[in-house]
């Protein structure tokens, strides 16, 4: 499938994984609406990096906790370009919560983000995208497989995308496809010390730790590949084959 002059929307575009998959739709020659609620300035340069490599690109700013700011967020971008034909659900929190240490707060915040605002955001784009027979590629986790003690809610919403992504390939085909890339370690958390890195380089079969860019390469495969649905691609350098 030819993406050039596609639309696509890319929320949480403004930092990590989600500005390299807004960076790779836009050197692909889509025009990338990149989403952003508190990062601005980098949102900006997600931006110029799309511009810089001949892409086109938009600022739109949205709190993807609140279900009506989703669907206003597409509604404008259908407006302003008249059609949607991919929508990438790749922002979201990585809270660490142990069990014990897990306030309400946090929990609704964590779910509100990554799991409401992905569905009614597919939800609300479900009759564009029919129109466009577009895609959506949902940003789930290798924590969906995992038990990561640390992390008990972030991987239950990760879970979840999982779930959503295949009952959605289900309830849309076959005008929209749907699916998902699981990341593993592909960007360590701030407060991983060169011990802990090395560990996790040394314990990954493919003897790396992984880039934004190794996901974006699979988004973009999934939004190519027109015989694939309800399919949650694992991009971990082999981590899940261990056992």
């Amino acid at each position: 499938m030819a993406l050039t002059g596609r639309v696509a929307l890319v929320t949480g575009a403004g930092r990590r994984v989600g500005r390299a998959i807004a960076v790779a739709l836009g050197t692909e020659g889509m025009h990338v609406a990149v989403h952003y609620n508190e990062s601005a300035e980098g949102a900006s340069d997600t931006v110029q990096l799309i511009e810089e490599a001949g892409g086109e690109a938009s600022l739109v700013r949205a709190d993807l906790r609140d279900v009506t700011a989703c669907e206003q967020l597409i509604d404008a971008i259908v407006l302003e370009h008249g059609e949607l034909h991919t929508l990438v659900n790749s922002a979201a929190e990585m809270i660490r919560t142990p069990v014990g240490e897990v306030s309400r707060g946090v929990w609704d915040e964590m779910f509100a983000l990554n799991v409401r605002a992905p569905f009614f955001l597919s939800q609300h784009a479900a009759n564009v995208l029919r129109l466009a027979k577009g895609s959506i590629v949902n940003i789930a986790d290798l924590a969906a497989y995992e038990t990561w003690t640390g992390y008990v809610p972030h991987g239950m919403t990760k879970a979840a995308i999982v779930q959503m992504t295949k009952a959605m390939a289900h309830a849309l085909a076959p005008e929209v496809r749907v699916n998902a890339v699981a990341p593993g370690i592909v960007m360590l958390p701030e407060d991983f010390d060169a011990q802990s890195a090395e560990h996790l380089r040394r314990t990954t079969p493919l003897q790396r730790i992984g880039t934004p860019e190794d996901v974006a390469l699979a988004v973009v495969y999934l939004l190519h590949a027109e015989f694939v649905t309800g399919e949650v691609m694992i991009v971990d350098g082999g981590r899940h084959v261990r056992r």
